[in-house]
């Protein structure tokens, strides 16, 4: 049902888009003043537009695949990328040459183009004030703050300076906080990140009454607009994928008390979030929930995911094009250990003999059609809690503690309590992450200068964290 909708309102975005892209051309177009009038005049115009701004988020260009299955884990020597393929230079940090420098410029473009109408979203429902009630008002404004916050955040993550270190008060990237079509000033990273954070308290407020937390229904039923708004909050921004977003940029700036304090009260909620089962992980042929939605704080919905997983990783796409790992590097990552989920579910040598290696099937689809979990991408999970959490304590064995809750939830045997914690951390975030675009952002976070070649069966490569402008927004601030 979920998919149906969001095929449905795809058109939606298309027309907000063409509405906020001039204001002058807007004022000599009177009918499309009309449509944006009837689009924010009704309860389903609004939230069509809303969930407009969700597809373009699950867009291949953004979360659909780039920020989440191909480029930000190439970043990451996830993959055996040999000379031949097309994300070559992305692997090799060939940040300038093509066609990396198109592929990085598309995320930059696509991920403002989106924030600008994430913006004549929110202005639009001040505009067109009495449509909805106070208190869906609220929820629906509460979910486009924290959209805005997340995708600069991400942008920040990819194109800013490594925070950690004194580069936290150089000039990064510009925040755009209204529709407007004029340059902002770049802002140092510090500045920048407090922007973030003020969206995401706008929204951890506007969304205190959110149904994920209150049970309550949001009644858009009067325009025969489906309940997608009340049911299965963890594929929009609800009220705790803001308090998990806060963790993770709390801790991004090194703020580790309030990031563990953030981290605690999603899992003083995990409930909500439950873990996947071993019936799911070992039992399960036909249908498994790979992606482990019931995990899943906030995730987005692709309609295309299995044509880019046919595209990327299935085990028919020739040796030149595919992206899998070599073998040897991907048995190390999980350390060998069949017995976990992560390993056994994911990670498979074809039986048909079409490939010696294990191919990636995170992302392939399953045998029954209609299970809900299809074309999910997880953005955040409850498991990233327990490593917010366990990074931030002070004492070393109470991290060991709340990793060996996420082991003994994905088959493994608990860690002595006199562990590393930043051994075994880095491991989690290789092992749990996979297709999820979240290693290279903790390599950056923590400084890791290199990682394992994943183009070869041995070595290192140097990581290039300095990722350029792109060449549309640089040259309007020579």
């Amino acid at each position: 049902m979920k998919k149906n909708i969001l095929l449905k309102l795809t058109f939606v975005l298309g027309c907000f888009s063409f509405l906020t892209s001039c204001d002058k051309y807007l004022d000599i177009q009177p009918e499309d003043k009309i449509l944006e009038t009837q689009l924010f005049s009704s309860k389903q115009g609004i939230n069509s537009v809303l969930n407009g701004l969700y597809i373009s988020l699950a867009d291949n260009m953004l979360y659909g695949d780039n920020l989440t299955l191909s480029t930000i884990e190439v970043l990451a020597q996830r993959y055996n990328v040999p000379t031949t393929h097309n994300l070559n230079k992305i692997a090799t940090y060939a940040y300038n040459e093509e066609p990396a420098k198109s592929r990085l410029e598309n995320i930059w473009t696509r991920s403002y183009s989106l924030i600008l109408n994430t913006n004549t979203f929110l202005e639009n429902l001040n505009k067109y004030k009495g449509t909805l009630d106070a208190e869906n008002e609220a929820i629906l404004k509460g979910e486009a703050y924290a959209i805005r916050a997340f995708l600069h955040f991400d942008l920040l993550r990819l194109f800013g300076p490594r925070y950690s270190t004194s580069d936290s008060t150089a000039n990064s990237l510009p925040y755009y906080e209204k529709s407007q079509n004029t340059v902002n000033p770049l802002l140092p990273a510090n500045d920048y990140v407090d922007l973030v954070l003020n969206d995401l308290n706008l929204a951890e407020e506007l969304l205190k009454a959110d149904p994920i937390t209150t049970g309550q229904i949001i009644d858009f039923s009067d325009e025969g607009v489906n309940s997608f708004v009340n049911t299965n909050r963890n594929y929009r921004f609800n009220y705790y994928a803001v308090k998990a977003l806060k963790a993770r940029v709390l801790l991004y700036r090194g703020n580790k008390v309030e990031a563990l304090n953030y981290a605690n009260e999603v899992i003083s909620v995990s409930s909500l979030f439950p873990w996947t089962t071993s019936q799911n992980a070992l039992s399960e042929k036909q249908n498994p929930d790979r992606v482990f939605t019931s995990e899943m704080i906030i995730g987005v919905m692709n309609t295309q995911l299995y044509n880019r997983y046919t595209a990327l990783f299935d085990p028919s796409v020739n040796d030149f094009n595919i992206l899998a790992p070599i073998e040897s590097r991907i048995n190390t990552v999980f350390e060998n250990n069949e017995n976990d989920y992560r390993f056994n579910l994911n990670w498979v040598r074809p039986s048909t003999g079409v490939k010696t290696y294990k191919t990636f099937l995170k992302y392939a689809d399953i045998v029954d059609k209609n299970k809900s979990f299809r074309y999910t991408i997880p953005l955040i999970k409850i498991s990233e809690m327990y490593y917010i959490a366990a990074e931030c304590q002070t004492v070393s064995a109470n991290g060991i503690a709340l990793l060996n809750t996420v082991r003994a939830n994905r088959g493994l045997l608990p860690l002595a309590a006199n562990a590393n914690i930043n051994t075994e951390l880095q491991k989690e975030y290789q092992k749990d992450f996979f297709g999820e675009g979240q290693l290279f952002y903790y390599y950056k976070r923590r400084n890791t200068t290199s990682t394992v070649n994943g183009s070869a069966t041995s070595g290192n490569r140097t990581i290039n964290y300095s990722i350029p402008m792109p060449d549309s927004e640089s040259i309007y601030r020579d």
